[in-house]
């Protein structure tokens, strides 16, 4: 395609004034320039907006961090306490779980620091400043330094990023790493500099029958009552600096943590939400909608219902397995719910009919701008869904389906060793060997079963043939239909119980008198190598199909900016800090049917149901409950608040987020969206979108009442 010309950006995405909608998660380095200022303050904002962020001084996005691997956390008192939810919490929760422990099913909290409990691998991540490097990378492309299209890919970005903390007074602060990201389709840029911190101990958590209540019933749904929070803590060496773990590392003395609100909240009280929302698509074209629909969606369902059947089975037959498997099938079930109701909200809330009459205006637009690049993007967009779309779909299959079988072995190690064995190498024969070693290990972990996984690839292997062409099966399923005539069930007993990885004694046996013969005729070696084949073949075809596809969409994301001049439009979300603004609100989802704003712990007790275990009370709630032991955590008329309901544009990642009132004080922590909206990733609703947050009373009340942490409830500043 034609090269499209570099602009310094008119900023046509970042200037004009504001409009009157709770839609964007705004970049908190744009808010002055893009006049949310008065936006915010006419709808409740009470402090002032260099409080929120400013680069110069402390504010609330000092408070507010990346917990885990894709959560939000925010901290709630001077020594490094965070609150983040209970499922953002599950990896961490279900790691310590045991038999003997179970922390799952009887929650944990801690009564003083030494019982704080070191979680290895836990992270939380702050971001330390944020540079705008637009002209930077503008003028690279202009002087030929790097192509257009390469300029927002991950090489280039590493590039910027480490050359500009390289140029930074932080370069050598500890903890301090760098990431440049594109936004707006690549039409501006910044890095990012971020502070991490690498001993993070598990404090608090409540059971799952109250951070898990309702389970998959209820999730994605209002009325809602589930107390979604859990409680960590970032420790530091005595200098205050990240470090690894070490009984000498002392709880964080934090510079800037969320004051706690009791004061209560009202239908149409001012919420705003800082977070790192992970993915929107609000620009995509009505054939990129078809495209998540038919060949991202649509094979997810089928993959994980099939995959979660067997789970869920194995899973009430033994507590083990229950345990093992606890987190895996929450985060499967999670985006299989998403995935369902997304696909019957773009139908319900017609968005492929609102997509299209974007695109009708956007040609209009175009023509009448005599633009040549605008009028023809959304066709050349359209020409590239239609080359996508067999190969997108192939691609989702594969990574559900293998993604979800996780026997697997190591067969570049493999390669390794028997090219060692060849050439009778003892060293390289032993550094092989040792990979493996490591390399079963990781298979064979705590979470792992190895009979539960058969029963998986039992169903998946056979789905998976189903469901792609002949000639894109990897090369293993010739050898079931040749060697085990078709018979997959003789297939995958052979693979696993006869192969190398199947078990101890089948590697220690292997080890003890490696062969080159062994390793060519291992099924599961010869599985892992046909996979990794058709896995890169697949990639290759569909980076072949994409061909200019960033370059489309930042042409057609630049045209659409300017067409809503003056209307501000924010960034997808890319797992950024952001800032998103609204009100406490009630809704209507269909005629006849009105939800409030806020629910008490009496529909805890309403919805309690003792045969099914994601409806389970626990007796020391019910003795609260029935003597209305809630303390100072009450509303004014006597009940328990739990959860309620905001007009806050949040996404995947903003799990966890702080939801604070007009003065920065915390309210809630945001913990999910409800079922008719979630198509709002890809176009947002502002009648029927809605955030689902913890009432921050429900959670210090379950704290200090249910869990007796007056410990941590003395550590917090509390505003009544």
């Amino acid at each position: 395609m034609k090269k499209l010309k570099v602009l310094a950006l008119a900023l046509m995405c970042a200037v004009f004034s504001p409009s009157k909608a709770d839609e964007g998660m705004w970049l908190l380095q744009l808010m002055q320039e893009q006049n949310l200022a008065d936006r915010m303050k006419a709808q409740g904002l009470k402090m002032d907006i260099a409080d929120i962020y400013n680069p110069d001084k402390l504010t609330l996005k000092d408070a507010v961090g990346i917990f885990g691997g894709g959560c939000t956390g925010e901290i709630i008192s001077p020594n490094g306490l965070i609150l983040t939810n209970h499922h953002c919490g599950y990896d961490a929760i279900q790691q310590h779980s045991s038999v003997e422990h179970d922390y799952l099913t009887d929650g944990f909290w801690a009564k003083n620091y030494e019982e704080e409990l070191p979680t290895p691998g836990l992270k939380f991540r702050f971001v330390e400043r944020i540079i705008d490097v637009t002209d930077r990378v503008n003028e690279d492309i202009r002087k030929g330094k790097i192509e257009e299209a390469a300029s927002f890919g991950a090489p280039y970005m590493k590039k910027v990023a480490d050359e500009t903390l390289k140029k930074s007074d932080l370069k050598k602060a500890p903890g301090i790493s760098a990431m440049a990201l594109p936004f707006y389709e690549g039409n501006r840029f910044y890095v990012f500099f971020i502070k991490t911190y690498t001993d993070v101990r598990m404090v608090a958590a409540p059971p799952s029958s109250l951070g898990k209540f309702g389970g998959e019933t209820d999730n994605w749904m209002w009325p809602r009552h589930t107390c979604d929070f859990s409680m960590f803590r970032i420790y530091a060496d005595k200098d205050g600096n990240p470090a690894d773990y070490s009984k000498d590392n002392v709880p964080l003395q934090v510079k800037k943590f969320l004051p706690i609100s009791l004061k209560g909240l009202q239908e149409g009280d001012y919420a705003m939400i800082m977070g790192f929302p992970g993915s929107t698509s609000r620009y995509l074209t009505e054939s990129e909608v078809k495209l998540r629909m038919d060949a991202v969606n649509t094979p997810r369902i089928e993959v994980r219902e099939a995959r979660q059947g067997v789970l869920s089975k194995e899973m009430a037959a033994s507590d083990k397995v229950r345990i093992q498997y606890a987190s895996k099938y929450a985060s499967s079930s999670n985006y299989w719910k998403n995935s369902i109701g997304m696909n019957k909200a773009i139908v319900d809330n017609k968005v492929l009919e609102t997509k299209a009459e974007q695109e009708e205006r956007f040609l209009n637009f175009a023509k009448a701008k005599q633009h040549a690049d605008y009028q023809g993007v959304v066709q050349q967009i359209n020409d590239y869904v239609a080359r996508v779309m067999p190969l997108q779909t192939q691609s989702t299959y594969f990574s559900e389906v293998f993604r979800g079988i996780e026997f697997e072995s190591a067969h570049k190690a493999f390669a390794d060793l028997k090219e060692a064995l060849q050439k009778n190498k003892k060293k390289d024969i032993e550094k092989a060997i040792e990979t493996l070693k490591e390399r079963f290990a990781e298979v064979h972990n705590k979470d792992y079963d190895h009979e539960v996984d058969r029963k998986v690839a039992t169903v998946l292997l056979p789905l998976y043939a189903e469901k792609v062409p002949a000639e894109a099966l990897p090369d293993f399923y010739q050898t079931i239909k040749e060697k085990f005539n078709g018979d997959y069930n003789a297939y995958i007993k052979a693979l696993y119980e006869n192969t190398i990885f199947a078990n101890e004694k089948n590697f220690n046996d292997f080890i003890a008198n490696p062969t080159v013969e062994a390793i060519d005729n291992d099924l599961m070696v010869q599985y892992s190598a046909a996979k990794a084949k058709t896995a890169k073949a697949l990639a290759d075809k569909l980076d072949e199909a994409r061909g200019d596809i960033n370059l489309l969409h930042k042409t057609y994301v630049r045209g659409l900016c300017e067409m809503y001049t003056p209307t501000p439009k924010a960034p997808d979300a890319n797992f950024t800090i952001r800032l998103t603004y609204g009100n406490v609100k009630s809704y209507d989802p269909k005629d006849g049917v009105h939800y409030k704003y806020y629910t008490t712990l009496k529909g805890v007790m309403e919805k309690e149901d003792p045969n099914n275990p994601e409806f389970v009370v626990p007796a020391k709630l019910k003795e609260l409950y029935q003597a209305k032991n809630y303390g100072r955590y009450a509303l004014p008329n006597g009940e328990m608040p739990t959860c309620f309901l905001t007009t806050n544009d949040i996404t995947g990642g903003n799990s966890g987020s702080p939801v604070m009132n007009g003065n920065g004080e915390l309210i809630g922590c945001a913990f999910d969206g409800n079922w008719e909206s979630l198509s709002g990733d890809i176009n947002f609703d502002n009648n029927l979108q809605r955030c689902i947050a913890v009432d921050i009373r429900y959670v210090l009340f379950i704290v200090e009442k249910f869990g007796g942490c007056k410990n941590l409830i003395d550590e917090m500043n509390i505003i009544e």
